[in-house]
């Protein structure tokens, strides 16, 4: 998931509560406190990796021999190791004790994932050196037997404070929610929380509770101060959350006693040097007691964050510094781990040729770029279907690259027809925005576009002769399994796929008018899945839900 750019323009974290629009600017280096700090930490910090162990372009699909050729290759588990190795390095240079966190979302969004089901992501992390992790809500996306399999694996401790496992027995016992550890003379209480949404956007089953993360965290600190305490010493307080950038401004703004929160979930790239960054590293928050620093590193390994913390005696913040910056080709990748990357992908030929349905006659794309097809039907279906809490589905005619064949339908073909590594995502929307969306996809009709969309969970009619802008006649949206006319000021839970959800073929409404962004979801040829096997042997066709008039 990503926040408007908007939503990180705001003055404090308590006006951003009452709706005023501007943030304070972090200072983008350390802020040098009178007296020399008692300790000087450096955190390490990685978020919504998704299993991109190869290198992707600025798609966020994998990178190919032409995106290299032009420099635009980031990330990729090789070179996340080297930044990791020269960030620990530049910090034990300058004095600096170390900690490598990761906020959660390691699991899917690859063939990687979808093949080892965690097993992948495991063996990087243990490599590169992983220290303490929060559970993302992808990492239940296969249930929460599978991430119990790697939480006993892992050679790291597992955070949820809010988290309520008891009922679950695979897990129960198995996560802490808070620990201490002593880095370079600081003692940091490290709280981690994950958020109450994966109930709807991934598949923890009925058996664990997602508990409010705000009462967590305060419990969590009751019971850190009561430790310090008994101690004789003071902790900095860094919440490790998966729940994203602006339920990371409301907890800084309402819980007592928090000092960081490395967060996750939202993709939001802070940084002071990334041109493209939503906000600065750190963004500045008031809290109830002292201020807060917050961090994010974008998504999918393109980018590593590294807060600089000097601290005082008292556990508090005297200053900060550090920065968020991409991995880019100019990083040479680690030996080891891509030896290590390219074993485990030997074995993902043999998951391309898995059968995943069958269809009983060709399925083409031919028609896809102009109007209503029968493939395009089919995708938005099976998107909306794997995401129950949507209202609508859109996907980009362009994007349906090869058609299925008669019979046998493999994950191989899957790719073909959508080979861009692209994942769910879903977002809020109001209708006014939604119909906008939909008149960008129709504006160069009858012409050919890649941008022409594919719908599902709603209808609509637009005539092809109106100016491009006001074509869309009318919209009509089914909700409790009726059709009722769009309402421009309602907002509507639309799942598309990342590609669009970050302005791709020119949809920036859907990258700039979102109200809220829940989360990126599996890989888009995964989560399809269950809807072709359910509805072998696959017949789509055009039933009149984009309709051209006049």
């Amino acid at each position: 998931m990503r926040v408007p750019r908007r939503a990180l323009l705001r003055t404090t974290v308590h006006a951003a509560l009452a709706g005023a629009a501007s943030l304070p600017l972090a200072a983008p280096f350390p802020r040098r406190a009178a007296a020399d700090p008692a300790a000087r930490v450096t955190l390490l910090h990685l978020n919504d990796f998704h299993s991109r162990h190869e290198p992707v372009n600025a798609e966020v699909n994998t990178c190919r021999a032409e995106d290299a050729s032009r420099g635009g290759c980031l990330g990729g588990s090789a070179r996340l190791a080297t930044g990791l190795r020269l960030g620990r390095a530049r910090a034990a240079a300058a004095g600096r004790a170390v900690l490598q966190v990761d906020a959660g979302d390691q699991f899917m969004g690859s063939l990687f994932y979808t093949h080892y089901r965690g097993d992948a992501e495991l063996a990087v992390m243990r490599t590169t050196g992983c220290e303490v992790m929060v559970p993302g809500n992808h990492e239940f996306d296969n249930g929460p037997e599978n991430f119990a399999r790697f939480v006993r694996a892992a050679p790291f401790p597992i955070l949820s404070a809010n988290i309520d496992a008891t009922a679950e027995p695979s897990l129960a016992g198995t996560m802490r929610p808070w620990m201490t550890v002593e880095r370079g003379g600081a003692r940091l209480a490290l709280v981690g929380v994950t958020t109450t949404t994966t109930p709807s956007v991934s598949s923890p089953g009925p058996t664990l509770r997602f508990r409010n993360a705000e009462e967590a965290v305060s419990r969590a600190i009751a019971e850190i101060r009561a430790a310090d305490a008994r101690a004789g010493r003071a902790s900095t307080v860094v919440v490790i959350s998966h729940r994203g950038l602006e339920a990371d401004q409301r907890l800084a703004a309402h819980v007592a006693g928090v000092d960081v929160i490395v967060g996750g979930h939202s993709h939001t790239l802070l940084s002071n040097s990334v041109a493209r960054a939503e906000g600065p590293s750190p963004v500045l928050a008031d809290g109830p007691d002292r201020p807060v620093r917050i961090v994010q590193a974008g998504a999918y390994g393109r980018y590593l964050g590294h807060l600089e913390l000097d601290l005082g005696p008292d556990g508090r913040v005297l200053a900060h510094g550090g920065d968020t910056t991409a991995l880019t080709q100019d990083i040479p990748p680690d030996p080891e781990v891509a030896a290590l990357v390219a074993t485990l992908a030997v074995p993902l030929q043999e998951t391309l040729r898995r059968r995943v349905s069958r269809a009983a006659a060709p399925i083409g794309n031919g028609n896809c770029r102009t109007g209503e097809c029968a493939l395009g039907n089919l995708i938005a279906d099976a998107m909306l279907a794997a995401l129950p809490v949507a209202e609508v589905a859109i996907h980009n005619g362009g994007g349906l690259r090869a058609g299925l064949p008669a019979g046998e339908v493999t994950l191989g073909d899957l790719l073909t027809v959508m080979p861009f590594g692209n994942t769910l995502s879903l977002l809020r929307l109001r209708g006014a925005d939604l119909r906008a969306a939909l008149e960008h996809g129709l504006r160069r009709a009858p012409e050919p576009s890649g941008a022409f969309p594919q719908v599902a969970g709603m209808r609509l009619r637009w005539n092809p002769a109106a100016p491009p802008g006001q074509r869309v006649e009318e919209v009509q949206v089914m909700l409790d399994g009726r059709l009722a006319p769009l309402d421009p000021e309602r907002a509507y839970v639309v799942v598309t796929h990342s590609f669009l959800r970050s302005g791709g073929d020119g949809y920036a409404v859907l990258r700039d008018r979102t109200l809220e962004g829940y989360a990126t979801g599996p890989l888009l040829t995964d989560a399809v899945v269950p809807y072709l096997q359910a509805h072998a042997p696959l017949a789509p066709r055009r039933d009149g839900r984009i309709a051209a008039v006049g």
